[in-house]
Parts: C-alpha cells; sequence; structure tokens
C-alpha cells in the first residue's frame, strides 16, 4: 500500500479516518461514534455519516487526541499455540501485545486464532484494507493445515466439500486434501473455532491447528513467536 496520507480540505468519513488513524476497524469505530464516544472540535457526533477534514479537525475519542497517520502498519505473526488473539489481557494471560513495542498500541489484529490454535495472524492499522483481507464478502481464502485423532474418512471428506451445517449455518471446504489424519483445508469464513466445530460435528478431535496462509500471504517459514513486514506488494495483493 501506498502513502496513507490526506490533503487538507479533502472530506472523509469520520469512522474512515478512525480506521486510517489506526483507532479500530472502520465497523467498530462506527461503534465508539454510535456510543457517543467520539467529539469533533469539541462536540460528541453521533451521525455516522459525518465528514470531516482530517488535516484541520479536532478529533477526539474518550478524550483522547487522534492524529491522521500518514503510513500504515502491516505485519505477518506467527501466533503461538496458548496465546490469545488480543492485544492485551486483563488477567495477565500471554497474547499478541506480548510481542510488540509498547507504541503497538494502534494494531489490531485482521481475524483471530483460538487460544489452542498457531500460525498466520496479520496485524495492521490500516481498517479499510483488514475488512478487504477478512470479509467473507471479499472471498480471501484461509489454508489450515490439521492433524486428526484419527484418519479422515472418505465419506467425511465429501460432506466437507458439499457442506456440512452447523448452528450458525453451512461451512465447505474451498480446498481440500488428506493424507490419513492430515488435513489441508481452505475455507472462506472465519466464525469462531469454525474447524474445529466442522471436525467435532463428524466426531474427529483437532489435536493440531495451523493457519499457514490468509489469501495470498503466506506464512512461509516465520518461526513461532516471530514477525515481519509485509511488502508493498503482499499488501497491495489485498
Amino acid at each position: 500500500m501506498g502513502d496513507g496520507g490526506v490533503v487538507a480540505g479533502d472530506l472523509v468519513r469520520l469512522q474512515k479516518f478512525l480506521a486510517d488513524a489506526g483507532v479500530a476497524s472502520r465497523r467498530s469505530s462506527e461503534v465508539l461514534i454510535s456510543e457517543g464516544r467520539v467529539s469533533v472540535n469539541g462536540k460528541v457526533v453521533r451521525e455516522l455519516g459525518t465528514k470531516i477534514d482530517p488535516i484541520n479537525t479536532k478529533v477526539k475519542v474518550d478524550g483522547q487526541h487522534i492524529k491522521s497517520k500518514k503510513t500504515k502498519t502491516y505485519i505477518a505473526f506467527h501466533k503461538p499455540r496458548g496465546v490469545l488473539s488480543t492485544m492485551s489481557d486483563p488477567e495477565g494471560r500471554p497474547c499478541l501485545g506480548d510481542y510488540f513495542p509498547a507504541d503497538s498500541t494502534r494494531l489490531f489484529h485482521a481475524g483471530r486464532l483460538d487460544k489452542e490454535s498457531e500460525g498466520l495472524i496479520i496485524l495492521t492499522d490500516d481498517g479499510e484494507w483488514a475488512q478487504r483481507l477478512i470479509h467473507p464478502r471479499f472471498e480471501k481464502v484461509k489454508r489450515y493445515q490439521l492433524r486428526l485423532d484419527r484418519d479422515l474418512q472418505g465419506r467425511d471428506q465429501r460432506a466437507i466439500r458439499n457442506g456440512v451445517e452447523l448452528e450458525d449455518g453451512v461451512v465447505r471446504a474451498k480446498e481440500l486434501s488428506v493424507r490419513g489424519n492430515e488435513v489441508v483445508i481452505g475455507i472462506i469464513e472465519g466464525r469462531n473455532q469454525i474447524l474445529r466445530r466442522l471436525f467435532s460435528s463428524l466426531g474427529y478431535e483437532v489435536e493440531v491447528l495451523r493457519r499457514t496462509a490468509v489469501g495470498s500471504l503466506k506464512l512461509g517459514e516465520l518461526p513461532s513467536g516471530r514477525f515481519r513486514h509485509l511488502s508493498s506488494d503482499e499488501t497491495a495483493s489485498i
């Protein structure tokens, strides 16, 4: 992605400004506005269609001045097993924020992995870009390597390809390859623990779950607990 700067006089929607500034995703920024936590030039604003000049307007969230950012951050992180997909945890449990400098508070994770899963997770301060990466309507395939407690049977492979009904909707593999109890699967959905629930519904337990790719972004050889900044070519591909 190129320079995320703006020119004085250009008007942008308030929720886009907040997302671009790294406060939260655009949808979460809309919630902040609706809750009356955002002020513009000293006045609380609740109207989601509000447009502002990001250079000459004073915006605060919960009383904290928000500045427009000219550059964005895009990070690929190999989340270890046992780490929460949050930037902080009030109970002091291991979380994503433990692996990044204290000045990374504006970063948020684009999608998540449950505590017992590992692999690729993307962190950014660019809400609009993150939406293109994780929202199902953009059909970015998320790829995972799994180890099950037993071999995946043919009838169950067919069911996964055709679609399995869960309590919150159907899940269907876009990609599936199987070698005994070792499974590589690609899906578009990102619902909570969707793969663990999928295989549990078919009578299997997932022993190991590792995400290896999100769209064109790949984990590669990145060691567990380490991160790298995405290249401009990688971010532009989303």
